[in-house]
């Protein structure tokens, strides 16, 4: 990979979630910035505690920012924190022929540690924190049109059989309904059922918390900022969508544009990949004014099938839940999610870091435009 001279792509892909914290806090050090780390009081699996680490590099006098986050859906903390630890690799070398970013960068490291330690896709109360997000004057209670009438096959209260014919009856729902309906009423966001997939929480999370006390000072005097938080699972295996769920005018459209590419992102009024949700980041983050122009999106990394990712989801949620500790379908449905958002292969890992961080290197040379 141009501009990692003594590193192969794959070397940034960390084996756990300790290992993945430690390197990154050591990336940040070296290339000089400034680094927290903001503890949510949970212990990780060998006993430690568990951090939001933040990593700020020098402000930038025209008021330019981007925010790089990762983490924020748990195990897919592994594929955020890989393009992370490449890019505070690649920018600390400040290598000739690398262009060192023009404006403050922000890079915020596993948003929910606790499901990047335990390989689970929620946090430790079982949310889904891109459900937890509300508006103010949004009630934490509700649920899509069908969940309801989904909960038994979505959230079986048994523990894990040998077999079970999930696929089928999944295909039959999808038969019946279709698979775009069928996504708005599973993973749209519900507030009713605590232990069940997609759960949006009863209140603000610790990790929304704190990014509602913290934003404000790390991006003190920025009042231009792209925030692009990075995700895996959904769409095609190793294509990216830009997934906008905010409204976006047409300089945000032009802007993206420009960055990225024509048909690059998907917006809130025309989805493919995505779908409508509640508790969504990117409206809590523009609602909340901390700058003058406030751009989010979700950089999703495709890695296989819809079905695929819901029959893994359903597989740990109710090992987690209903499973022995030390079963071994337990340790296996955990494993299985690891790959389902991290695929082991050498061609996806590649592929995947080296378009996120040309996706960072774009919006952070367009910025200062």
């Amino acid at each position: 990979m141009m501009g990692y001279p003594t590193f192969h792509p794959m070397d940034f892909f960390s084996p756990d979630y300790a290992t993945a914290r430690q390197r990154f806090r050591e990336a940040a050090q070296a290339a000089g910035w400034t680094l927290e780390s903001h503890s949510i009081g949970c212990a990780a699996p060998d006993g430690g505690d568990l951090t939001i680490d933040a990593a700020l590099s020098p402000p930038n006098p025209d008021g330019k920012a981007l925010v790089l986050s990762s983490g924020l859906h748990g195990v897919e903390g592994f594929f955020g924190s890989a393009v992370q630890l490449a890019l505070l690799q690649r920018w600390k070398g400040r290598e000739p022929r690398v262009q060192y970013p023009k404006v403050q960068c922000l890079f915020l490291h596993a948003l929910n540690p606790y499901g990047f330690a335990w390989l689970r896709r929620v946090n430790e109360h079982n949310v889904d924190l891109n459900r937890n997000f509300l508006l103010p004057g949004e009630a934490y209670r509700g649920a899509p049109a069908g969940y309801a009438a989904l909960d038994g096959l979505l959230n079986p209260r048994t523990p894990p059989p040998r077999w079970e014919p999930f696929r089928l009856k999944a295909l039959w729902a999808v038969a019946r309904s279709g698979m775009r309906a069928l996504k708005e009423a599973v993973a749209t966001g519900q507030y009713d059922f605590p232990q069940g997939l997609f759960f949006g929480g009863a209140g603000p999370e610790p990790g929304h918390v704190l990014l509602a006390r913290q934003l404000p000072r790390w991006l003190a005097g920025a009042r231009d900022v792209v925030h692009l938080d990075l995700h895996a699972g959904l769409g095609r295996r190793g294509a990216c969508k830009l997934i906008v769920d905010h409204a976006l005018g047409g300089e945000q459209k032009a802007r993206l544009t420009r960055w990225f590419g024509a048909g690059s992102f998907e917006d809130a009024q025309a989805r493919d990949v995505g779908y409508a949700s509640r508790g969504s980041l990117g409206p809590w983050l523009v609602s909340r004014g901390l700058a003058e122009r406030y751009l989010q999106a979700f950089a999703e990394y495709g890695t296989g099938s819809a079905l695929d990712v819901i029959a893994g989801l359903r597989a740990e949620n109710r090992a987690h839940h209903w499973g022995a500790p030390d079963a071994p379908a337990r340790r296996e449905a955990k494993a299985r999610l690891k790959e389902l958002f991290c695929p082991d292969s050498a061609a996806w890992r590649v592929r995947v870091l080296e378009h996120a961080c040309g996706l960072a290197e774009s919006a952070a040379r367009g910025l200062p435009d």
